[in-house]
């Protein structure tokens, strides 16, 4: 595996360009248009067109414009600088350049690609970055690469899309540009006498886990070490908390005993509270690779990969406990319980099982509401297979029974010894690329370095000599939630929150609001700086983002991957870890040791790292940097003098706890935290976008990436919507007992009843009105008694119709995206909803949209007019008292436009602006209020591929004529590259074939 190939590829000879024309040449996969000028300099740009989509730029006439030498588009005529890639018409819009060169007569072009690993979900997919000078180009998945063997996902294939105007350049202190140096010495200066009067516990750091492990250890050694506070937790306690304490509790260690390669060995691959289609969805085409003889999904919604499924266990929300031990009774009865394994490698049966017999197969089934057969057939399936392989994920950790559920599933294990063998384990899908490593290097508030515990003297002991300290303090620290309380009481003064978004991403945001607005002093350390908590920002750093840094990731089943830097960070944005250093610098602390974090490179961080593993459970000893550069990947335990890691744990039933027996742990059903009630009669469950990830902070930078949801919308089941007197479409306002929101309501049928589902990514950036804080404002901070995991999955709420009849959606392009949303932060309070996302593809632009009772004051309606450029003396209007119309054209197209009042014809003229297509033929159109004017085509509607920008009504026109999903693929193509649309695909030819 090549880490950084800079191969200069010959692509033809400089003769056989005519001068002042171009060729196109296929070089690494790629279509790149090579241009000849009069001098015999050549140009390599992309061959693709951003604004037609067709690769044919190659073709284009080349000139000087202005002083610039450019390309023109042979489609839509735009010019293309041939020294920066960009678009003269349109300078948000960029194409990839590549270095070209005449040598000896021939033409070669440079491509640099970097390998590297994938920043958002924990099966840590390979990534082989192209660069040219320092902008990544492009990506592709890196076929070496064991998690995923060259196939990325909608989002890992826009890692390099990130649109550059949101990021953090510099420091500030109360909004004012900074040197690092100040920036540094101030909050030294302040976190010195903050801890000298109240002492170090009054201050707290939140972190990461999409924080390398480089970053995160030398954070953890930063708070524990040198302060001698455990006030550190991470965003990872939202994550993954209750599978950690899961598998502590059953097996011994927070280990996953599995591999990605059981999935081919899998008989049943059983998934519990995760839509793997959607939320690890390269993983997902692996399971369907496989196909493994059964697929059961327990689940509340009928989501895609339920859809996929040979049995759904349709659940109630918050049941899988009664189900597991519903379950576990049934093969206890039935004689499907392994009793030998249970009598050589485990303890504790009697208990749990005393506590699944008083789960009756008739009790399981009315608790969870699925038929008992359904039940029985699931156990039965379960036990008797092969080979059994669960997959879980959110639906079982984020729950105040999370661990509990974690260990119910791990029972089943256990009972049916379905454990250490090849096929066949508990394995909790990770959602963070690095949530693993954050808990290997002891990143959380109860946990030390190499998986050692907080509450362990002996423990404590060992950390303290390895760091060279006199003790690391055994006061556990606050958890995430709890921390964020402390702020609030003002027992924690200033709180250090790096890489992390927790004022969209933590429950109860009210909550989160007042601790952030009475803390003494707020640092946000991130790559971007509009997020939600940088808002409250008293002091921002800016960091360095993915493909900007050098380091190691952990994924979900244990592999260690090198993450490498392509380019340099923007501006004066620094490594995590590196800022961290440098604040340890000028960190005087009376009585506590200096000099503690004198690292030059993260190679130095991770041979310390690697040392306090030594004899534990995932010792690394035999991990270096210069092994995974050789040899790639490689999972853990990788101790020294071996050739290789262990692929799966305890093929040999031993277990890393006093006997060396699993644990069976008994587990009582407690229901949900909140239940509903007249008052608020529907369960509120939350979950993943296809396209979107976490907390936006870097996907929501993405124009193309809203296209699958381009919006919030609240799913309920349409007997619950008629019994509301709502309509499809229709706004709603969602209230749980903490807060509500405005949203757009839409009928599912596949959800049950009485269950409503909302996206968990929409935060105060995307979803404003009178609530500011998102769609967390609603849920509910309940913690699991074990894992101190919130309740993110379950509240009550209730949905009302929202009496907002006055509408306006306004949208247009910007050279500026982060400006132009910046412009819009006074008038997402302005009425009761607002939601403002980004719209396109290539050329991103920005949508506004409000809904209010009446038609707001003209003061507002002029500021809306004023950021999108409508208010230009050549804008197009219309005015009638209550209705009003903007367009604003430039040439023949559509460049912003403002509908208020009457809102119909949103739909054909965002189509027109999103394909810059002319308006000539609909131009007398512009100022009706028509749904859809005579001539335009058929609108597209909602993009399902994102890789081949196909829609829904391409596709369903194609399955009109064919319903075969093969055909289909071949020509339209979606569901060919990533994969991530298939789903969605089959579930449409098989409704085609049943019309």
């Amino acid at each position: 595996m090549n880490l950084h190939e800079r191969d200069a590829i010959r692509v033809c000879r400089l003769e056989d360009i005519v001068p002042n024309t171009g060729v196109c040449a296929l070089v690494r996969g790629r279509q790149i248009a090579i241009f000849r000028l009069d001098d015999d300099s050549v140009y390599a740009l992309d061959n693709r067109d951003p604004f037609s989509g067709a690769s044919v730029l190659a073709r284009g006439i080349v000139g000087d414009l202005k002083g610039e030498l450019v390309v023109a588009s042979p489609v839509y005529k735009q010019h293309f600088s041939l020294v920066s890639g960009r678009c003269v018409e349109d300078a948000v819009v960029r194409i990839p350049v590549y270095c070209a060169r005449v040598e000896d007569g021939s033409v070669f072009v440079e491509i640099s690609e970097v390998a590297t690993t994938c920043c958002y979900c924990g099966i840590g997919c390979g990534v082989l970055a192209s660069v040219s000078g320092n902008t990544i180009t492009s990506v592709r998945g890196d076929p070496a690469h064991p998690a995923n063997f060259g196939r990325l996902c909608t989002k890992g294939l826009s890692l390099h899309k990130v649109d550059p105007s949101f990021r953090g350049l510099f420091p500030e202190i109360h909004g004012q540009r900074k040197t690092w140096d100040e920036t540094l010495g101030f909050l030294a200066e302040r976190f010195g006498k903050t801890i000298a009067e109240h002492g170090p516990d009054s201050v707290g750091f939140y972190v990461s886990g999409q924080f390398l492990t480089e970053d995160y250890y030398v954070f953890n050694k930063l708070a524990k070490g040198l302060i001698g506070t455990n006030n550190i937790d991470t965003n990872s306690r939202l994550c993954m908390a209750s599978a950690a304490a899961g598998y502590k509790q059953t097996l011994g260690a927070d280990a996953p005993p599995t591999c990605y390669e059981d999935i081919d060995s899998a008989e049943c691959v059983f998934i519990a509270g995760s839509n793997t289609a959607w939320a690890h969805p390269v993983l997902f085409r692996r399971i369907e690779r496989a196909k493994p003889k059964q697929l059961i999904v327990v689940d509340p919604r009928k989501t895609e990969t339920a859809r996929s499924a040979t049995l759904h266990l349709q659940i109630a929300p918050g049941t899988d406990i009664a189900l597991f031990n519903g379950m576990l009774q049934v093969m206890i009865r039935e004689g499907w319980c392994d009793e030998s394994y249970i009598r050589r490698h485990t303890e504790n049966f009697e208990s749990a099982g005393q506590v699944a017999s008083k789960a009756s197969l008739v009790r399981a089934a009315a608790v969870c509401g699925v038929p008992e057969t359904h039940i029985y057939e699931a156990a039965k399936i379960f036990s008797r297979s092969k080979a059994t392989l669960s997959l879980y994920c959110q639906g079982l950790n984020q729950s105040s029974s999370g661990t509990a559920k974690n260990a119910a599933l791990i029972n089943l294990h256990l009972a049916s010894g379905q454990i250490g063998k090849p096929g066949a384990g508990p394995f909790s899908l990770t959602g963070q690329p690095n949530a693993m490593g954050g808990r290997e290097v002891g990143g959380m508030a109860n946990l030390l370095s190499a998986h050692r515990d907080l509450g362990n003297e002996k423990h404590r002991r060992e950390v303290a000599d390895l760091w060279g300290v006199d003790e690391v303090p055994s006061k556990p620290g606050r958890t995430a939630v709890e921390m964020f309380d402390a702020v609030r009481a003002g027992e924690i003064k200033i709180v250090w929150i790096a890489c992390t978004n927790p004022a969209q991403s933590l429950p109860d945001q009210k909550l989160v609001d007042e601790a952030l607005e009475r803390a003494e002093l707020v640092i946000v350390q991130d790559a971007y700086r509009n997020t939600e908590t940088a808002a409250y920002a008293d002091v921002f750093l800016p960091a360095a983002g993915w493909g900007e840094k050098e380091g190691t990731m952990t994924n979900s089943e244990r592999r260690v991957s090198r993450v490498r830097a392509a380019v340099p960070p923007p501006g004066e944005a620094l490594p995590d870890w590196r800022i961290a250093v440098e604040f340890s610098k000028k960190l005087s602390l009376p009585g506590r040791k200096s000099g503690l974090l004198n690292y030059e490179k993260p190679e130095d961080i991770f041979n310390e790292h690697r040392e306090t593993t030594r004899g534990r459970d995932l010792d690394i000893t035999g991990l270096s940097y210069a092994l995974l550069d050789k040899q790639g990947p490689q999972q853990w335990p990788f101790p020294e003098n071996v050739r290789e890691g262990r692929k799966r744990l305890y093929e040999d039933g031993m277990f890393p706890t006093p006997s060396g027996r699993a644990r069976f742990v008994p587990t009582p059903y407690r229901a949900v935290a909140e239940e509903v009630d007249a008052r608020y009669p529907l369960s509120l469950t939350t979950g993943r976008l296809r396209d979107q990830w976490h907390a936006m902070s870097r996907t929501g930078t993405i124009a193309g990436l809203f296209a699958h949801e381009p919006e919030p919308r609240v799913m309920v089941h349409p007997e619950d919507l008629a019994r509301a007197g709502i309509n499809d479409g229709d706004l709603v306002n969602v209230l749980s007992r903490r807060g509500h929101i405005y949203l757009q309501a839409a009928a599912d049928p596949d959800l049950m009843r009485g269950l409503v589902f909302i996206p968990m990514h929409w935060g105060a950036r995307f979803l404003g009105g009178d609530s500011r804080r998102g769609v967390n404002e609603l849920t509910l901070g309940a913690l699991d008694p074990s894992s101190r995991q919130p309740e993110l999955k379950h509240c009550a709420v209730r949905v009302e119709c929202a009496q907002l009849p006055w509408r306006l959606v306004a949208f247009g392009n910007s050279r500026d995206a982060f400006s132009l949303m910046s412009r819009l932060d006074p008038l997402m309070g302005a009425t009761p909803y607002a939601v403002r996302t980004l719209i396109g593809r290539d050329s991103p632009g920005v949508r506004f949209a409000i809904a209010t009772e009446k038609a707001p004051h003209e003061k507002v309606l002029e500021e809306i007019d004023a950021v999108f450029g409508l208010d230009a003396p050549e804008a197009a209007r219309y005015d009638d008292g209550k209705h009003g119309r903007r367009i604003l054209l430039e040439g023949n197209t559509v460049r912003a436009v403002r509908l208020s009042g009457d809102t119909r014809s949103e739909p054909w003229l965002k189509e027109l602006w999103e394909h810059a297509a002319p308006a000539e033929e609909v131009r007398r159109y512009l100022l009706l209020p028509v749904e859809t004017p005579q001539r335009l085509p058929a609108l597209r509607g909602r993009t399902v591929c994102n890789c081949f920008n196909v829609s829904e009504r391409e596709i369903e026109d194609f399955l009109a004529k064919s319903n075969s999903i093969a055909t289909l693929q071949a020509s339209l193509k979606c569901g060919t590259n990533c994969g991530s649309c298939l789903a969605e695909l089959r579930r449409k030819v098989s409704l085609a074939k049943t019309l």
